[in-house]
């Protein structure tokens, strides 16, 4: 009971010092009272610097505590012959104390089994969030647990197995007493919320119609309604009542796949999705299915195989992501999911709804839309009075979050590189971090300028966490704590 009263009041005392989820307060990556440094590097205001597995969870911040996970290689020895064998590899919660970066427990997950994931994703990409008490966590290879401070397991929930090529990258978030996990993927996606003290299912709600995405949801407190679940998926923006999980409003027409999280501001929503084909204003005519079986399927059995497929050059090219169930096939379904997506625009929305249901899909619940110089990956940033936006190429676009129109945009010197990890915003100034782990920041401001940069020559995908006076930055190899001095 003394350490839970101990925990307690760590929290509250820290209340303003808090990163309990992924980007932070709700999504936005925007630490409003904090005051980080402004000039770091692997060598400049570190406080301390830990050493850790692999991941590319970011951390999180909760009273005195800091927790991330983090996924090994595996091997191990068979008892007859000796032989060496990688067994996928082990996964892991850990926890840090706060003040000294000291690792305080390391928790592992089960995994029954081994997902895809792309080279660029880890079995360890969606991050934990916290509420004072316990821990949440998310694996991709296994489901959901829950720890106290401690690193005492509390419930856990097996979820899965997945059918998403890719691994996940979707976090979980809490609202009210429920913890709510996005599970899109290739087949039977669905909003799932879980009671935060037991574990046991609250509500899960199917979305038939979405394929794989790697968003996290955030929540809207539309004014005098019940809070709402925005959700990003594949070709369309809905929102979901956050207690029942009855979807509410949907807007279509949107790209394939989208990554980032949704920011809330008041009353209104900045959504963003970009996909390669997506760039083009005008969409691209499909054929129906009816067409493609009249003239490939051979053997007359209502589907198209690979070998069927083979005349097509371009439907060669794309087969594994159009067969969304495996089954060396595409039917009815694979192939409507192609048109959605030939049809689909990038697009970064700015979205007023009011009380309005249904479907917004050009409604003037729009407040305004931008098609080009989208992200992939990172989040949009609204902090400084600006719509900040970090593209590959290291490309820095800040926007006016009123009308959309571009306010300046350049590429960030000595930062030309892919990005993964979202803007973090505090202090009055925006921290970016490249996947080669070049960091600019710059100042929170319409006509940003740049105010330091620096290189941690390792390997970056994790969001940075801002708490108080500290920034947390994690390198493929450590997690990093960096203070004035």
């Amino acid at each position: 009971m003394r350490a839970w009263i101990v925990v307690g009041m760590l929290c509250v005392a820290s209340a303003g010092a808090q990163w309990t989820q992924f980007r932070g307060p709700n999504g936005t990556g925007v630490a409003e009272s904090a005051k980080p440094p402004v000039e770091l590097g692997p060598d400049k205001n570190v406080a301390w610097k830990t050493a850790l597995p692999a991941g590319h969870s970011s951390p999180i911040v909760s009273g005195n505590r800091i927790f991330l996970t983090a996924a090994e290689p595996g091997k191990r020895a068979d008892a007859g012959s000796g032989k060496i064998t990688d067994d996928g590899g082990h996964l892991y919660t850990i926890c840090l104390d706060r003040d000294n970066g000291a690792i305080l427990w390391k928790r592992e997950a089960p995994r029954p089994r081994v997902e895809r994931y792309q080279p660029t994703n880890s079995p360890a990409s969606p991050t934990p969030t916290a509420d004072g008490q316990r821990l949440y966590v998310f694996f991709g290879d296994f489901g959901l647990l829950a720890y106290d401070y401690a690193g005492n397991e509390q419930w856990r929930l097996a979820l899965g197995p997945f059918n998403n090529q890719n691994g996940h990258g979707s976090s979980p978030i809490l609202v009210g007493d429920a913890v709510v996990l996005l599970c899109d993927q290739d087949s039977d996606s669905y909003l799932l919320a879980v009671d935060r003290k037991s574990g046991r299912v609250k509500w899960k709600k199917p979305r038939p119609d979405v394929t794989r995405s790697y968003s996290t949801p955030a929540v809207f407190h539309p004014a005098g309604a019940p809070a709402q679940l925005i959700v990003p998926g594949s070709y369309q923006l809905a929102s979901y009542d956050a207690g029942t999980g009855e979807k509410l409003w949907w807007i279509t027409g949107l790209s394939w796949q989208p990554k980032s999280t949704p920011v809330v501001d008041g009353e209104t929503i900045y959504a963003h999705w970009w996909e390669n084909g997506g760039e083009s204003e005008a969409a691209t005519e499909t054929p129906l299915f009816s067409e493609i079986l009249a003239r490939l399927d051979a053997n007359h059995d209502g589907k198209i195989s690979r070998d069927e497929a083979a005349v097509d050059t371009r439907m060669q090219r794309g087969f594994a992501d159009n067969d969304l169930n495996g089954d060396g096939f595409l039917d009815e379904r694979d192939w409507d999911f192609y048109r959605a997506r030939r049809s689909a625009r990038n697009a970064l929305l700015a979205v007023r709804p009011g009380k309005s249901r249904g479907d917004l899909t050009g409604s003037a619940s729009i407040v305004w839309r931008v098609q080009k110089f989208l992200p992939n990956v990172p989040s949009p940033l609204l902090y400084g009075g600006a719509l900040f936006l970090i593209k590959d190429g290291g490309i820095l676009t800040s926007l006016d979050p009123k009308t959309g129109a571009i306010v300046k945009q350049a590429r960030l010197p000595g930062a030309l590189d892919t990005y993964y990890a979202s803007p973090a915003g505090a202090g009055g100034h925006v921290y970016l971090i490249s996947q080669t782990g070049k960091m600019t920041v710059v100042t929170a401001a319409p006509q940003w300028e740049i105010a330091a940069t620096a290189d941690f020559d390792e390997e970056c995908f994790a969001t940075p966490a801002i708490a108080g006076d500290s920034i947390y930055v994690r390198t493929r190899g450590a997690l990093y704590c960096f203070r004035n001095k």
